[in-house]
């Protein structure tokens, strides 16, 4: 039974997610000379490149067959690769004093300004260490059974390497209405990015369906039959060959942005997933973990966020500038393009 959590106590429960079976796909030519462990973290989103090379140590991972042993292999292309996730054991969400940006809070909700490089809940290779984590430690008399029992508070997500704000639930009564929000497509959620190329006509709607890949069940994609996606953007300024735009989601589909993007030709600048093409770029200019690491941060930022307060029915907007490290990357692009720094976040 779950109980309401106190300082320093774990409330262990059983997760209910279904056993995991292996996953197969073969190599694909851009692999080819690829780190195991590395593409394994690429195919897997919810796998860390950490956790990849323990799976690999454990024989949980084979190249044609065989077992891998040395998460330093280097793959051929067409290698088939096969990857056994173990089932999760029964575990427990524990309290964690983990520091946390909170930009507004009251006794219904917090507002938080997440960094890149957390992940918002448990999961497999991401046990400790999350936003989760941290606000049952912020929030001792949190309610826990809202939602989903491993996910209390989450209203929404954003990516490990997706910065800014996210709403969380301190309360049963307000997860349902900010869910009720979220469901009817009236909580304002508004991103910055810097994308590859530059989008033409430089304001558009992208109406497309987002489902998993059929080729790389690990990756979404745009899928005919797949959940209707909706996209707005619009360009804020295009340099030499990036462009800085504004995306506003309708919907809120995994990866909706970075798929969406990717699929009209103008992936995000760092996104390792689908966006390797421009990896080599954010790496020149300085994002963290970019292009040598698989898994560095891709420059998408959670600007605005903006809904209906649940007790009192008023609306608000908050807003998180560009974190430093994107703020440095987004100068740099304007200097070599001749242009001023005259966008303000």
């Amino acid at each position: 039974m779950l109980r309401r959590l106190h300082p320093g106590v774990y409330i262990s429960f059983l997760m209910q997610l279904p056993p995991f079976k292996p996953t197969e796909w073969p190599a694909g030519p851009d692999e080819a000379g690829e780190r195991l462990d590395r593409a394994v973290a690429a195919h897997l989103p919810e796998v860390s490149r950490s956790y990849a090379s323990n799976l690999i140590e454990r024989g949980a991972v084979s190249v044609n067959g065989a077992a891998a042993l040395k998460a330093s292999h280097r793959l051929t292309a067409g290698d088939l690769i096969a990857v056994e996730l173990p089932a999760p054991a029964p575990s427990g969400l524990a309290a964690e004093k983990i520091p946390l940006s909170i930009v507004y809070e009251d006794s219904d909700l917090l507002v938080v300004d997440k960094p890149a490089g957390m992940v918002v809940h448990p999961a497999p290779g991401h046990r400790g260490g999350t936003l989760v984590n941290a606000l049952l430690a912020h929030v001792p008399n949190l309610e826990l059974d809202m939602g989903d029992e491993a996910r209390p508070g989450i209203v929404h997500r954003l990516d490990k390497d997706t910065s800014g704000l996210i709403v969380v639930a301190k309360r049963r009564a307000a997860h349902e209405a900010l869910s009720r929000q979220m469901a009817a497509r009236t909580m304002h959620k508004e991103y910055l990015a810097v994308v590859r190329g530059k989008p033409q006509p430089p304001a558009a709607v992208i109406e497309a369906p987002i489902a998993r890949d059929p080729n790389n069940r690990q990756r979404m994609a745009v899928v005919e039959g797949g959940r209707p996606a909706r996209t707005h953007y619009t360009v804020e300024q295009a340099f030499d060959r990036y462009s800085l735009v504004s995306c506003t989601l309708e919907t809120g589909r995994t990866h909706q942005i970075r798929v969406h993007m990717a699929a009209i030709g103008h992936a995000i600048l760092g996104d390792a997933v689908y966006g390797k093409g421009t990896l080599k770029d954010a790496a020149a200019l300085g994002m963290s973990g970019a292009g040598a690491e698989a898994g560095g941060r891709q420059f998408l930022h959670a600007h605005k966020l903006g809904f209906t307060m649940p007790s009192t029915g008023e609306w608000r907007e908050f807003e998180s500038p560009l974190p430093r490290e994107l703020a440095r990357v987004l100068a740099q692009l304007q200097r070599r393009s001749g242009m001023h720094a005259n966008f303000t976040s």
